[in-house]
């Protein structure tokens, strides 16, 4: 039974859903997926057209809004919002060091994992969505990793779309993990250099802590191991809009003085250990690279192997002389599974699903240039989380795509841009812009 609440200007309803573990054996095993509904208040009884996000990551739950916050206010203004927790996140049987061993060991978890991809998450879409909508097409939006799904979507089952829109998250169709990564490593680098362009007294800062991190065991207090590769992850930050300042203002005060010399201090670990920790979003780090998995090669552990071939990101040669350390970007290791507590037991899953060959495509090309559902994409440009080139040449191969390419924001447009993001690819899907 559904339950609805309310909060300012909104009722919520509450959704759960039985679906396949396995959509290609629908009499096998089953798992639950959680959905919450969001309608405006002063049309809670009207018949609207229903609007599906797809949240970005992979392994992220759906936005926990208050009221009408953020893009949600220009799509309440005329949907009904679905705000799905895709399979393995939130509340839709998360998958983590906690729930994975019910599946038995390490081969048993990789194995149920390889489910948990986005062809799977658009077959729960269309598994639910006649159930929400009495069987009419839907408008979705995908932000990020959730318009990888939303390209799926058109390439699996276009007749569940009635408008596609999509954010910063146009995919690359036939791009290998190891192409995906060679490509991201010079845009993070430039992000950084822009970071130390801005505040300039960063690299002395950055150069201090890496620094410290090579000479000393810091153990965050989560029981996190914080090694210098994991100190260059929090580079992550610099793909938001307000990313390089958040940065900034994390390394300024790292240090405290004790009676045994300087010492990373308490509020320093404290944050930190809130950027690197992957315990509220395990599957992310788990199913990262098998993203790109689907040409019969393994991803192979692809962001460490490439990183190699960049040896201007190693920070003890960046010490040895005088270069700038350098920050790393949205890149998972293998050295994060021995270094996360919320990890560790899952390092042979892990390394099983690196080692996993037999992906299947995502992506239809003949289907895509076929297209004939309404679709918009904003790409950001010199996005440093999604490569800007791959996505316009997706772009064209998807007939009738109509791109909105801006350097007025960052990978987050849709959060800091709403609604006007939002109302600017709705319009361009009805050739209103």
């Amino acid at each position: 039974m559904s339950l609805s609440y309310r909060q300012p200007g909104v009722v919520l309803t509450d959704h759960r859903f039985t679906v396949p573990l396995d959509h290609a054996d629908p009499a096998g095993e089953t798992i639950e997926l959680y959905a919450r509904e969001v309608v405006a208040s002063d049309k809670a009884h009207q018949d609207l057209p229903w609007l599906l996000f797809l949240q970005g990551g992979p392994g992220h739950g759906a936005n926990r809004f208050i009221g009408r916050q953020a893009w949600l206010d220009r799509a309440l203004d005329e949907y009904r919002v679905l705000l799905l927790d895709q399979r393995g996140t939130g509340h839709s049987t998360p998958a983590g060091r906690q729930t994975l061993p019910l599946r038995g060991g390490p081969a048993e978890q990789a194995r149920y994992l390889g489910h948990f991809r986005a062809d799977s998450i658009v077959r729960d879409c269309e598994h639910i969505r006649p159930r929400l909508t009495g069987g009419a097409p839907w408008t979705v939006l995908g932000q990020s990793y959730g318009g990888f799904c939303t390209v799926t979507y058109l390439s699996l089952a276009p007749e569940g779309l009635n408008t596609a829109v999509i954010t910063g998250g146009l995919p690359s169709l036939d791009a290998h993990a190891d192409d995906v990564y060679r490509a991201a490593y010079p845009r993070i680098e430039r992000k950084v250099g822009a970071h130390y362009a801005r505040y300039p007294q960063d690299v002395e800062r950055a150069r201090r802590i890496a620094d410290h991190l090579l000479h000393h065991e810091v153990v965050l207090p989560n029981g996190y191991r914080l090694t210098v590769e994991a100190f260059q992850s929090l580079g992550l930050m610099l793909g938001s809009g307000d990313g390089s300042h958040r940065l900034h203002h994390l390394l300024e005060d790292a240090f405290v003085r004790t009676p045994a010399g300087p010492e990373l201090s308490d509020a320093f670990q404290e944050a930190v250990q809130g950027l690197v920790s992957y315990a509220g979003h395990p599957l992310y780090a788990l199913v990262h690279e098998s993203i790109y998995g689907q040409d019969d090669r393994p991803t192979a552990w692809a962001a460490e192997r490439v990183r190699a071939e960049f040896p201007q990101f190693d920070a003890a040669k960046a010490l040895a002389g005088d270069a700038p350390v350098l920050f790393t970007g949205e890149t998972v290791h293998p050295w994060m599974f021995d270094a996360d507590p919320a990890l560790r037991p899952l390092r042979e899953t892990a390394d099983l699903l690196a080692a996993r060959a037999d992906w299947q495509p995502l992506y239809d090309p003949a289907r895509l240039a076929a297209n004939e559902v309404p679709v918009a994409a904003a790409v950001y440009h010199d996005d440093m989380y999604v490569d800007t080139a791959f996505s316009l040449r997706t772009a064209r191969a998807i007939r009738g795509l109509r791109t909105w390419v801006t350097d007025e924001f960052e990978h987050d447009g849709l959060r800091v841009g709403a609604p006007r993001v939002l109302d600017r690819l709705l319009a361009l899907t009805r050739d209103e812009a």
